[in-house]
């Protein structure tokens, strides 16, 4: 009984310290933040504003959909988020980590143990088979060969490509090789997905198998997925669809209904 007591007083007083040092939910299912990003591109005498004063909370186990007209940021703004590319003013931070205070070469290593990304157009390499191409990143992250071909398997496998290991690009469909992209940005088990119009370059049949595929991923395992997407039907499948237009975030809420947006 006392050792009981002693318990509860000693988780009491704990919780009471993350109360009062603000160490409580945020900063344990806060994923990704962006606080007030502003980035400009110059063209010769064109500049555009891209993004301007953004402020976007991403939490763990998230699937977020970032919607809005073509040239709107959206994709700037995911670069931004994941350090593919620098921010003019602000700080985006993922998982605490200031990505501003890091270095070229550890903000690569970062994300290459961190993230993963899916693109539009699978950015597969065409040399080498849907194993290899999943190997890739964890090989780079310092994975053993024999550790890298048994964890290429499982994530081949979990997306349903059990059975094409030792096919090449070329020898898969699209919906194929977006499911081989999805793989390897799961390879290294990241905190975060960044897909980029992943299902931009799929027909409709396709476009909602994979959506599906992600979706189950999202709920099965609890991965955080940021996707940036043109489609309704992706936003639909979302917990949050935030909207831009011109460079700035015009709505943050729960997934769509049957509203289109530009």
């Amino acid at each position: 009984m006392f050792n009981i007591f002693l318990y509860t007083a000693h988780f009491t007083s704990c919780l009471s310290q993350l109360i009062i040092t603000g160490k409580m939910s945020n900063e344990i299912s806060l994923i990704a933040a962006a606080e007030n990003v502003f980035k400009t591109y110059n063209t010769g005498k064109i500049s555009v504003q891209a993004l301007n004063g953004i402020n976007l909370n991403i939490m763990r186990g998230e699937m977020v959909a970032i919607m809005g007209p073509s040239g709107c940021g959206k994709t700037t703004l995911l670069n931004c988020m994941s350090g593919l590319d620098s921010v003019d003013s602000g700080d985006v931070s993922i998982a605490g980590q200031v990505l501003r205070t890091m270095s070229d070469d550890s903000l690569s290593e970062y994300r290459a143990k961190y993230m993963g990304f899916v693109f539009q157009f699978y950015n597969l390499l065409p040399v080498l088979s849907a194993l290899e191409n999943v190997e890739l990143p964890l090989i780079l992250a310092g994975a053993s060969q024999k550790e890298a071909t048994e964890r290429a398997k499982e994530k081949l496998s979990l997306v349903g490509l059990g059975d094409r290991f030792e096919h090449l690009p070329a020898e898969l469909s699209g919906g194929q090789q977006q499911r081989v992209s999805i793989a390897r940005s799961l390879a290294n088990d990241p905190a975060i997905v960044w897909a980029d119009e992943p299902t931009g370059n799929l027909d409709s049949a396709n476009a909602l198998e994979i959506m599906d595929l992600l979706k189950r991923l999202n709920q099965a395992h609890g991965q955080t997925f940021v996707l940036v997407t043109h489609s309704d039907e992706v936003g639909k499948l979302a917990d949050r669809v935030v909207q831009m237009s011109d460079g700035v975030i015009i709505g943050d809420g729960k997934r769509i209904s049957n509203r289109r947006l530009s």
